[in-house]
């Protein structure tokens, strides 16, 4: 039986409402040098072996220009794409036909491990039925803390996830869910992190853009849980964490934490 190919897609926007301009943020990795976020999410992409084709998908010209310089190959897609999945069905025509899997590697997620990439395709071959999937992992005690101290501070440092017995989520926040007393482990508790990054068959995809938005969509600022929504499931692949915490370039704030992981990893 042929196996289903996969492209990867980078969605990246320059007008974040949380920080503007996010995609050419200089990020800087062990010895000093910086290179821009859309540069750095693109070359560990790019280390996700059996990929067809990579795409930087974007409305700017800016971040297309500087995606170009590396050698990405960018499609143009419009500003009025209200999220990653919308921007990546919106490169649907100018994605390889021969890939039915289509991975949103999200332009902010630049510490994911390319193991999460090919474990998330691998679950989608594996189980035709199975029309989106997304990574989670189980928060350690820092990433833990580093949500809580976002949470108090009232920004959105990441988001968390509730799944059902079949590995489906119940439901994805920005809040830290579920609700933990005071007192327990953080190691032991049940808290699944979501990472940024989505495999869809191009049928999901194409509903997706004829379905409205959910009211919760809007509220959270989560795209994902327009497919709840709508009554699609969302399979929710658990990984083990790495030795880092995979964090994303979420807000300025960020970068330090980042940085400091790029480092200790001699990422240059």
């Amino acid at each position: 039986m042929q196996r289903s190919a996969a492209s990867i897609v980078i969605p990246a926007r320059f007008a974040s409402a949380r920080y503007p301009g996010k995609p050419l943020a200089g990020i800087s990795g062990a010895g000093g040098a910086a290179k821009p976020l859309i540069q750095r999410t693109y070359e560990a992409a790019s280390e996700v072996r059996g990929i067809a084709s990579i795409h930087v998908a974007t409305d700017d010209e800016r971040i297309g220009n500087a995606a170009r310089t590396f050698g990405a190959t960018v499609i143009y897609t419009p500003e009025s794409c209200a999220n990653g999945t919308e921007r990546v069905a919106a490169a649907l025509a100018e994605i390889p036909g021969t890939s039915e899997i289509i991975v949103n590697f999200q332009g902010d997620a630049l510490l994911t491990p390319p193991s999460f990439v090919e474990f998330l395709i691998e679950h989608m071959r594996n189980r035709p039925d199975c029309d989106v999937s997304t990574v989670a992992v189980r928060c350690s005690a820092s990433a833990y803390r580093h949500l809580l101290a976002d949470q108090a501070a009232g920004r959105s440092g990441g988001t968390t996830a509730v799944v059902n017995a079949r590995g489906e989520a119940m439901y994805f926040s920005k809040r830290v869910i579920p609700f933990v007393p005071e007192g327990r482990v953080a190691d032991q508790l049940p808290i699944l992190m979501h990472v940024g990054l989505y495999a869809y068959r191009r049928s999901a995809l194409r509903r997706y853009i004829e379905v409205e938005p959910a009211p919760t969509e809007e509220l959270e600022g989560l795209e994902q849980l327009r497919f709840l929504h709508n009554g699609m499931p969302v399979a929710v692949v658990q990984c083990e964490a790495p030795e880092w915490d995979v964090i994303e370039l979420n807000n300025p704030s960020d970068l330090a934490v980042i940085e400091a992981i790029l480092d200790n990893r001699g990422i240059a």
